[in-house]
């Protein structure tokens, strides 16, 4: 076993032509710790495959295969070796296109099959990019041998035990003299079939890695230098933060910073792997790490926003002094497997914040046949086009002094709602999506 281990993780845009997966495998090779490699499908081709799942004309579905392939192909030009690397790649891109422009009714099972090739074509592709600078010790490895999950496709859990044994058997033996490259996202459940960890699952699978073999650190490499304060989009004055701590982070994750997927800090936390995020386009550039514990711990470290929020509102008398009310309203809003964020009760009422990019896309994600059953035992509200805006820092729930300065600053701001004192990392509100971004402003301004 070497004395330490690292797993990296490169996103789409890291993986986007021949030039950026040459400055990843640079990356790869600065470091002989580098000892498993993650990548995602190339920039921009899951949303082909979507495309196709989604399409019912076969010849639109034929033009979105050809431009899948076409840029692929591209890439296996650009090798050095591209007559070794070109019949793999062919023949993952025909079978991919024989699947897509299949008349199989478009299942979940399908739709894992298909977008499960974005991730195989970039992994072979950049295991030969990387085979040009480092060698026969580079070893591609299919992550369905590994990443075990269970049958829910589009969105399947880790069978965590299952994944620690084959990591084992398949991985762990060889890690002193070997690199493997393999893929986020996808996984297989005991029975054999590919499944997808759900949309941003590169992160989440590459902590699945990390905690399978025990690794020392996880890499997370993207198109940003690191995590900021908040959105540079939005306030130019943002900073990049050089520490914050895994319960920061996930707090940053869940609401809204699009840096780390959320999921990715739970592995992370179970086995306490440090977590480094950087810019494969700039790897000069320092980071951020994320850890357990770090030097400073700011009351407010970061701000996040998180847009798209649809507020429902009911009302009933009997919530009054009874009990069972909000069993019944949560096993309605179960369900329809619809998540919920944000929570605040009063005697009669109660009201709850809904993602609609969790849901589902548009406005309309709410389903009349919810109301309805709502509606059944209680008066029902529903209000579109908010944000969450979240302060993230630490014991915001003990410090005293915070409340005051920071709904000063929002003088003339209508809040809908608000959770202080649930966790010690973060004080959320709820506003109106087109004044959401001053909001920010005004408190990075204010408070960083």
């Amino acid at each position: 076993m070497p004395d330490l281990i690292k797993v990296a993780k490169f996103g789409g845009t890291s993986m986007a032509n021949y030039e950026a997966m040459k400055r990843c495998a640079s990356i790869v090779k600065s470091d002989s710790d580098k000892k498993i490699v993650v990548v995602s499908a190339t920039s921009g081709t899951t949303n082909l495959l979507t495309s196709i799942i989604e399409s019912q004309d076969r010849d639109i579905r034929k033009k979105l295969v050809d431009q899948i392939r076409e840029k692929h192909i591209q890439i296996c030009e650009d090798l050095e070796k591209t007559q070794e690397v070109r019949p793999k790649v062919e023949a993952l891109l025909d079978l991919m296109e024989e699947k897509a422009l299949s008349s199989k009714p478009v299942t979940l099972q399908f739709s894992d099959e298909l977008l499960s090739f974005g991730e195989l074509l970039s992994s072979v592709l950049f295991s030969s990019v990387l085979k040009e600078l480092m060698g026969e010790k580079v070893e591609w490895l299919d992550a369905r041998e590994i990443i075990i999950t269970d049958q829910n496709h589009g969105s399947a859990d880790p069978e965590i035990s299952q994944i620690e044994k084959r990591a084992s058997e398949r991985i762990l033996s060889h890690l002193k003299n070997r690199c493997f490259v393999t893929q986020g996202f996808i996984g297989r459940s005991g029975s054999g079939v590919t499944t997808t960890l759900g949309r941003g699952g590169s992160d989440y699978s590459a902590a699945l890695f990390a905690e399978a073999v025990n690794a020392d650190v996880l890499e997370i490499w993207t198109d940003v230098t690191a995590v900021y304060t908040t959105d540079p989009r939005i306030v130019k004055e943002a900073k990049p933060i050089t520490e914050i701590s895994f319960d920061e982070a996930a707090e940053l994750s869940v609401f809204g910073a699009k840096v780390l997927h959320p999921a990715t800090m739970v592995p992370a936390i179970r086995k306490n792997i440090r977590v480094y995020v950087g810019s494969s386009i700039e790897p000069h550039r320092p980071g951020t790490w994320i850890m357990k514990r770090t030097k400073e711990n700011p009351p407010i470290r970061a701000i996040s926003l998180r847009k798209n929020q649809t507020l429902l509102t009911v009302h009933s008398l009997d919530m009054l002094h009874r009990h069972g009310f909000l069993a019944r309203l949560f096993q309605v809003l179960s369900n329809h497997k619809i998540s919920v964020d944000l929570v605040t009760t009063s005697e009669v009422s109660v009201s709850l914040t809904l993602d609609t990019n969790a849901n589902t896309a548009g406005k309309d994600f709410l389903p009349e046949q919810v109301i309805h059953e709502l509606k059944t035992f209680c008066q029902v509200e529903v209000e579109y086009n908010l944000a969450i805006i979240a302060l993230i820092g630490n014991n915001l729930h003990t410090t005293s002094g915070l409340s005051g300065p920071v709904f000063s600053s929002l003088e003339g701001i209508n809040v809908r709602l608000i959770c202080h004192g649930a966790s010690s990392h973060n004080l959320c509100f709820l506003v109106h999506q087109e004044s959401s971004n001053e909001v920010v402003q005004k408190l990075h301004q204010r408070f960083i």
